[in-house]
């Protein structure tokens, strides 16, 4: 079932939005060689509560970091420990918040320091397939025009989906329907509403789609080897077109944007 929203609860799903915007920018200003991930994810912690939140991933079915940290060829859902960034590295955070019971996600691959060109093709195409996505979220558009959108664009560039995992609904609880896939026909799927919020995500990597789950059961890599990024924003559909709600920052008239 999916559950809308009342332009109220989106104003307050935005409100951590901004805690979570704040706290992604703290750590791209602490991201650099010879940081490690464990101390990412105590800054982050240490400012998400510092605002009254909570970070969502902590404790979250036994996760046991407040961020989510991959470098290289780990997909997703990396926990946060004594691994030390490098050089040439590239590295996907996830953060969760909850404020006022409330839910954002958002997801950013940062480069190290200077990275191959294979690297940095990955990275700008992924990010460019979540907004063009974003662009899709409107009212009357169906889930497959926004799943089309990111397949169509990280296809061409010769890169590949990773279609084991998804996308999400999301609001008072993390994850709430509709799952959100990277690729899809257009036309079909859910009949996009206002009030629907989305956490659209595409996770790619430079080599084969195929995953497999590291030893510990959170971390997802890609089964080659090969690099991966990953983009996630929170996203409104409201009667005005997509809202970012986790966004890099806002327009001059404190709409979101990319």
């Amino acid at each position: 079932m999916i559950l809308k929203k009342s332009p109220a609860e989106i104003e307050r799903m935005a409100s951590a939005g901004a805690i979570l915007v704040k706290t992604m920018n703290l750590l791209a200003g602490k991201i650099r060689p010879g940081v490690s991930t464990r101390e990412l994810d105590r800054a982050a912690e240490r400012y998400i509560r510092s605002q009254g939140a909570e970070p969502a991933f902590k404790g979250y079915r036994g996760f046991p970091g407040s961020i989510c940290v991959s470098p290289n060829s780990m997909i997703v859902h990396g926990i946060p420990g004594p691994y030390k960034l490098a050089r040439g590295d590239v590295l996907s955070v996830d953060v969760g918040v909850i404020a006022d019971g409330w839910v954002a996600d958002a997801a950013r691959t940062f480069a190290v320091g200077p990275i191959s060109p294979i690297a940095h093709k990955l990275l700008a195409t992924t990010e460019q397939a979540l907004l063009l996505a974003v662009e899709q979220c409107r009212g009357g558009n169906r889930l497959g025009d926004v799943s089309h959108a990111v397949q169509v664009h990280v296809e061409a560039a010769g890169l590949s989906i990773v279609r084991s995992l998804v996308g999400h609904g999301i609001g008072r609880s993390m994850h709430e329907d509709p799952q959100v896939p990277n690729y899809g026909k257009p036309g079909t799927g859910v009949t996009l509403e206002p009030g629907m919020v989305l956490a659209v995500e595409p996770m790619v990597t430079a080599g084969r789609q195929a995953v497999r789950v590291a030893e510990d059961r959170w971390a997802i890599y890609s089964q080659d080897g090969s690099l991966a990024a990953h983009f996630e924003f929170t996203i409104a559909i409201t009667a005005d077109g997509p809202r970012i709600l986790t966004p890099w920052h806002e327009a001059g008239d404190g709409r979101a944007v990319a």
